[in-house]
């Protein structure tokens, strides 16, 4: 053994009573109080005890108790000295009731302090604790001395196979703590996780929606202020009107996905460019279902970029392929460009930003910029 294993304390769980089973708790109680009634009963049943002699037995019995309680506190506390001391006064109680001719109880009390040193105590001062005990035992038994052999080597075996049972109880409470801990982190990191990704959603469909519906109401109020004519003003509302319907809808897809009823993403790809004039789709690839963050990310970043091509080339071609590649699915959005239209100022919502955020919280990039004729964004994330 190392000199740490003989220096070290059992630890606080091992040498405490968590994780024994009731049933093992009441199978110890039971023997203790069999094995204390039976050495009272051959004390006190002594002809010998009389007047002083069984106040003295009486003192002692209450010493013992005394005493072996308050030296598995301090073994439980790893408090040394206070242990030796107590483990001292045991072993003297033993040989008083020795000299008092009182010898089962002095042996039992003996073979006791053995057991209890074996399995609670450090090695260092353990063993020649429970040799010293164990001695003791052999001096005043008067069986044969191979059966005195057997009995000690028996009691010190006991003792320390006892050892190893708390302590392999107390590493099975430590590792089952830490499982807790560990468990308890998961659980902490996972609801983090879900905060920020319901931030994501609430921030994607509600950022460019509410943005536009600003600057149509804005521009509203300012014809209103300039007495404009009737139909500018109107055509302003009916468009801050479409915007909030989209969010709405928006909202209310962003939603189903939070609860997993997401549609199939060639679905959701087709429902969004129903709306958009000169836009297709194009699938290509073994269609099979993806994970929802991976899906969420493909829906966000196809609905951000062709938001972003009619706010920054109004009337262009938006062309949108959807590749289910080997271990990766590939989105890319490109539009044939044109003049800027008059909500390009009005603010990225979601943005490029957002996009490779998503796309890199996945393990998946985003490349986003000029294109032959106009601007092309591509997602991939890995599946």
């Amino acid at each position: 053994m190392t000199e740490n294993a003989w220096t070290r304390w059992p630890t606080r769980e091992a040498l405490s009573r968590a994780g024994v089973s009731a049933a093992r708790r009441a199978l110890a109680m039971t023997a203790r109080i069999v094995a204390l009634a039976v050495l009272l009963w051959s004390t006190f049943t002594d002809d010998d005890l009389r007047g002083w002699g069984l106040a003295t037995a009486v003192l002692g019995v209450v010493a013992t108790g005394s005493a072996a309680w308050a030296f598995f506190r301090t073994t439980l506390q790893h408090r040394l000295l206070p242990s030796l001391a107590l483990l001292a006064l045991l072993l003297a109680i033993g040989l008083m009731g020795c000299v008092a001719d009182v010898h089962v109880p002095a042996a039992v009390l003996w073979c006791a302090c053995a057991v209890s040193c074996l399995e609670r105590m450090p090695l260092m001062v353990a063993v020649p604790g429970a040799a010293v005990s164990l001695g003791a035992f052999a001096t005043i038994n008067n069986d044969a001395w191979l059966t005195t052999v057997v009995m000690v080597v028996g009691i010190a075996l006991t003792g320390y196979v006892l050892r190893l049972d708390a302590e392999a109880r107390g590493s099975a409470l430590r590792l089952l703590a830490q499982e807790r801990a560990a468990r308890a982190a998961e659980a902490e990191s996972a609801a983090l996780a879900e905060r920020a990704r319901i931030a994501r959603e609430i921030h994607d469909v509600l950022a460019h929606s509410l943005s536009a519906q600003l600057v149509h109401l804005e521009a509203a109020r300012l014809l209103i202020e300039r007495d404009a004519g009737r139909e500018q003003i109107l055509e302003r509302v009916v468009a801050a009107r479409g915007m909030a319907r989209d969010g709405l809808a928006e909202t209310r897809q962003a939603l189903s996905a939070l609860r997993g009823e997401m549609s199939p993403l060639e679905v959701f790809l087709s429902e969004l460019i129903a709306t958009a004039d000169g836009a297709d789709v194009t699938v290509t690839g073994e269609k099979r279902p993806l994970p929802a963050e991976a899906s969420q990310a493909v829906r966000r970043v196809a609905q951000e970029a062709l938001t972003n091509a009619r706010k920054h080339a109004p009337g262009a071609k938006v062309c949108i392929s959807l590749d289910y590649g080997e271990g990766e699915v590939t989105l890319d959005v490109r539009d044939s460009g044109g003049p800027p239209g008059e909500l390009a100022g009005s603010g990225g919502g979601y943005g490029l930003l957002g996009m490779r955020e998503r796309a890199e919280l996945l393990g998946g990039s985003l490349a986003a910029g000029p294109g032959e004729e106009g601007f092309v964004v591509t997602l991939k994330v890995p599946v």
